[in-house]
């Protein structure tokens, strides 16, 4: 008889981020303990230890992040991992890696809220709060994977972004995802590999023999990156500055740079768009989905369908920037888009919402526990 070899592990969405982020290169982890994101914490210690990497626990969240930051201007790739309250508490300083053009993963498992919440009650009421968590609105990219396997692909992919746009990323799961153990098929995994941040590999020859932290010419252009303590003098502030670093308000070089943080992602926003689409041309009823959500929408389609019933699915991998031109281009002959998520108000829906000119959007919304298919089936038309 024989025998194939199928190399199927069990494991977590948070073992799966850490094993992503191992994949993509992290070298430093940094965070504080907190259900339901412990488990990225536990893993990313015993594998970066095995590699001669650096883990540690900080002493609560604003450090976690602060020392990511440090290390990523040193030059490494850095990631921390934490919960709804935990971002609270981090939110100055994302800001901080945010304006400074740190390249930075943070992985946000969601828990119920507000404050500390339900620390073992899974929700999705983090969203508005990860991506406008900036003033000024500047756009933070956002993945949701909704198994283990996406947790490992979304994570490499994120180190890829955080490097190339150098900015942070986020990674925004919830408790379920993060927690449930399933099997793993390692022959799925994609041969993935994380990009670089672009460098300056030499002193620059501009004239001055100085480079300016922040140089760009289009307001779209990346700058090219240099480590803190190298051969190039590196001047950061989380202050207002011009492309120099150098601390300024309002003249023309600093509001060029402020609207260069937004252009960056802005004019990329298409090519960070991932969705999965699962289209009917005849389909009615169109039903968005993330997270663990997607899980029992998914189900519901297939639940619908057996019923006779029309019915597309777009399931969205990126929350932020918003995809768009995915969105529309599903809408087709649809007159009714049902978007289940487990919050209160609708909180993706809310930003959604406008890109449905004719179509009636119904929420499907829950919190205490997980929305099911059959729930979701009741607004299917």
């Amino acid at each position: 008889m024989n025998h194939t070899y199928v190399p199927i592990k069990l494991r977590t969405g948070n073992q799966m981020i850490a094993e992503g982020a191992v994949k993509a290169g992290c070298r430093f982890f940094a965070g504080y303990p907190i259900t339901p994101a412990s488990g990225i914490y536990k893993s990313m210690i015993e594998l970066l230890q095995r590699k001669g990497d650096l883990a540690i626990s900080s002493p609560d969240e604003i450090s976690a992040l602060a020392y990511c930051v440090g290390a990523s201007l040193r030059g490494y790739k850095a990631m921390t991992a934490t919960s709804g309250p935990g971002w609270a508490l981090m939110i100055e300083t994302v800001q901080y890696a945010l304006m400074t053009e740190t390249p930075l993963v943070i992985a946000m498992v969601q828990r119920l809220g507000p404050s500390t919440g339900g620390a073992t009650q899974g929700a999705q009421g983090d969203v508005l709060l990860t991506e406008f968590c900036t003033s000024g609105g500047y756009t933070i990219p956002v993945l949701c994977p909704s198994t283990p396997l996406e947790c490992y692909e979304l994570t490499v992919l994120a180190f890829s972004w955080a490097e190339l746009l150098r900015t942070p990323v986020v990674i925004l799961t919830d408790k379920e995802v993060g927690m449930t153990t399933e099997s793993v098929n390692y022959e799925q995994l994609q041969l993935l590999h994380a990009a670089d941040r672009i460098s300056h590999l030499q002193k620059p020859t501009n004239g001055h023999g100085k480079a300016k932290t922040y140089e760009f010419t289009r307001l779209s252009d990346i700058p090219k990156f240099a480590p803190v303590g190298g051969l190039i003098k590196v001047t950061a502030t989380g202050s207002a500055h011009n492309k120099s670093g150098e601390l300024k308000k309002n003249d023309a070089e600093t509001l060029e740079v402020l609207h260069h943080l937004e252009e960056k992602i802005r004019l990329r926003k298409d090519g960070l768009a991932i969705v999965k689409r699962d289209v009917d041309p005849e389909a009615e009823t169109l039903l968005i989905s993330y997270g663990i959500t997607a899980r029992a929408t998914e189900e519901a389609i297939h639940i619908a369908r057996k019923q006779g019933k029309k019915v597309s699915g777009l399931h969205l991998l990126t929350l932020f920037p918003v995809p768009e031109k995915q969105i529309l281009n599903s809408l087709g002959k649809v007159k009714r888009v049902v978007i289940a998520e487990e919050n209160l108000s609708g909180q993706y829906r809310s930003v959604i919402s406008h890109l449905m000119k004719t179509q009636e959007v119904i929420g499907v919304n829950k919190i205490g526990s997980m929305i099911t298919p059959q729930e979701i089936l009741k607004e299917v038309l």
